[in-house]
């Protein structure tokens, strides 16, 4: 099992942590995906990742047990490339290489462009983004406050137990297996009021930001990217790029990148095939 600890962050968050430490100077930082935890890693570590490597896997800000934003604050996404700054400092031995998934991939592949000696090497699962946002600024900014506004005027979704919990997860993810279904319910959610539960994530998040994915700023980060880089996808995720569109996105790295496809798997692949997710990446980090 892994440690779990709690680390304040010079961003002025505590950041709950998951801590694997398999011996080396090698830390593996892993980023979880929108609304997802830190304990989404926990089946992939398990099937054989730690060993050799120190494993850092943080809950990101206003995700599982890390600190929400106080009152008339928002998750804007710089902030969550400040937090791995910090985390680099404080966890990173040696070498440090970045794992991200979704969200946590564009992190990720964001932190490695600004700093590109700082990381050793680069894995995204299905992290390059979503698609381009359309619509204008002043058309985004109007849907976000009215978003806000809904959020705050009503109360966090519950569930009568952890057992439906892990239900909305399966219904979700037809791909996931129910033991991992009430693994991920158990570990994601708190009691609320009247003895329901709710998902750990703040609420806020379910709302679209006002800022939407930017290929054009996206690439400048990319082209910045100097370590050895692996691109995996789930054969069977319905978010997975067309070929030519991947092909545009992965082009964008000065090396190109490895890329690897996990069968079996739809977007949530540490879920679905943990033990191949761990192979690919094992094999990735171990190479010279």
């Amino acid at each position: 099992m892994p440690a779990s600890r709690k680390l304040l962050l010079g961003t002025g968050l505590s950041y709950h942590l998951l801590e694997w430490d398999g011996g080396g100077d090698h830390t593996v930082i892993l980023l979880h995906g929108f609304l997802d935890n830190a304990w989404g890693w926990e089946p992939v570590v398990d099937a054989g990742l730690a060993a050799g490597f120190h494993i850092v896997a943080p809950d990101l800000r206003g995700h599982g047990d890390s600190d929400w934003l106080g009152a008339g604050g928002y998750y804007h996404f710089p902030d969550y490339l400040a937090d791995v700054h910090e985390l680099v400092s404080l966890v990173g031995r040696g070498r440090v290489s970045l794992v991200g998934h979704s969200m946590g991939g564009s992190v990720a592949s964001y932190y490695a462009g600004s700093f590109p000696t700082r990381v050793h090497k680069l894995a995204l699962l299905e992290g390059l983004g979503p698609p381009e946002s359309g619509g204008s600024m002043p058309e985004r900014i109007a849907i976000w406050l009215a978003a806000w506004k809904k959020v705050r005027e009503r109360s966090p979704k519950s569930y009568a137990t952890v057992e439906e919990a892990a239900g909305a997860i399966a219904a979700h993810d037809p791909l996931v297996t129910p033991e991992v279904a009430r693994f991920l319910a158990e570990k994601g959610t708190t009691t609320a009021l009247g003895g329901r539960v709710r998902f750990k994530h703040d609420p806020l998040h379910a709302t679209p930001g006002p800022y939407g994915f930017s290929f054009a700023t996206a690439s400048q980060f990319w082209s910045r990217v100097r370590c050895p880089t692996l691109l995996v996808d789930g054969a069977q995720s319905v978010f997975r790029h067309a070929a030519d569109e991947a092909a545009r996105r992965a082009a964008c790295f000065a090396d190109p990148p490895r890329t690897a496809t996990i069968e079996g798997a739809g977007h949530m692949m540490q879920r679905h095939q943990p033990a191949r997710v761990a192979a690919v990446l094992r094999s990735f980090l171990e190479a010279a």
